[in-house]
C-alpha cells in the first residue's frame, strides 16, 4: 500500500503531471488506509478493549502496515481517540434523533434513557467505549480528555433538558441524572442486560417528581 514514501524519483521519473498524478492516488491510498485502519479499530477495541489489541493486530485486520498506521494516526494514542470520536458521534446522534419522536420536555428528558436501553439492546454492545478506554489510561492523557468531552457533553444534555422541563435548580438535576445514566451503562455491561436504562428512567421520573413538589 502507497503511503507517502514510494517510489523513488530517478532521472527516467515521469513528467511532472505524471508525478503530481502520482501524489493524487497516493493521497487516495492514504485516504482508504485511514478508513481502514480505523474500522478495524473500531471493531477490535470496542470488542476487546484498547489495552489488550496492539497495533500488529490492527494493522493485520486493516491489510495496512504497521508504518502506514503511524503515519496516518502518529501513535496507538491518537488512533484510540480517532476510534473514540466515531463512536462519540454514534452516540450523539441515537440521542439527539431519538429525542425528535418525544413530544414534551418532561418526554424528552426521560427519552435519553429509553433511548439509552436501546442501545444497551443492540446485539453488540460491550460497554461505554468511554469507560473502558479511560479506565486504565494515564491522567490527563488524550483519552482521558476525549472521555471528559464527551462526559461533558452529555451533563450539557441533561441539564439543558431539565431546564427546558423547568426542574428547579436544574444544574443540580443535570448531576443527579448524569449519575444515573452513568450507573445504568455500568449495570449493563456489568450484567449483560439492557434493563438498568429503564431502572434509571424510572429513578428519572421520580426526581423529577419530587423536584417539582411545592
Amino acid at each position: 500500500m502507497t503511503t507517502g514514501s514510494g517510489a523513488t524519483v530517478r532521472p527516467h521519473s515521469p513528467a511532472p503531471a505524471s508525478r503530481s498524478m502520482s501524489r493524487a492516488e497516493t493521497g487516495m491510498h492514504s485516504t482508504s488506509a485511514r478508513e481502514r485502519l480505523l474500522a478495524a479499530a473500531d471493531e477490535l477495541f470496542y470488542r476487546e478493549g484498547v489495552q489488550t489489541v496492539g497495533v500488529d493486530r490492527i494493522s493485520k485486520r486493516a491489510g495496512a502496515s504497521k508504518k502506514s498506521l503511524y503515519t496516518v494516526f502518529g501513535s496507538k494514542e491518537a488512533l484510540v481517540v480517532a476510534y473514540l470520536d466515531v463512536r462519540r458521534t454514534s452516540i450523539e446522534q441515537a440521542i439527539t434523533q431519538g429525542l425528535a419522536r418525544f413530544n414534551t420536555p418532561r418526554e424528552r428528558l426521560l427519552g435519553v434513557f429509553e433511548i439509552q436501553g436501546e442501545i444497551f439492546a443492540a446485539p453488540d454492545y460491550n460497554g461505554c467505549p468511554f469507560l473502558a478506554a479511560s479506565a486504565e489510561a494515564a491522567r490527563g492523557s488524550l483519552i482521558e480528555r476525549a472521555h471528559a468531552d464527551y462526559r461533558a457533553w452529555v451533563r450539557a444534555l441533561l441539564t439543558g433538558l431539565a431546564a427546558e422541563a423547568d426542574v428547579p435548580d436544574h444544574d443540580a438535576a443535570g448531576r443527579e441524572l448524569h449519575l444515573l445514566y452513568d450507573a445504568a451503562a455500568v449495570a449493563a455491561r456489568a450484567d449483560h442486560d439492557p434493563s438498568p436504562a429503564k431502572v434509571a428512567r424510572n429513578a428519572a421520573a421520580a426526581l423529577f417528581d419530587l423536584r417539582q413538589t411545592p
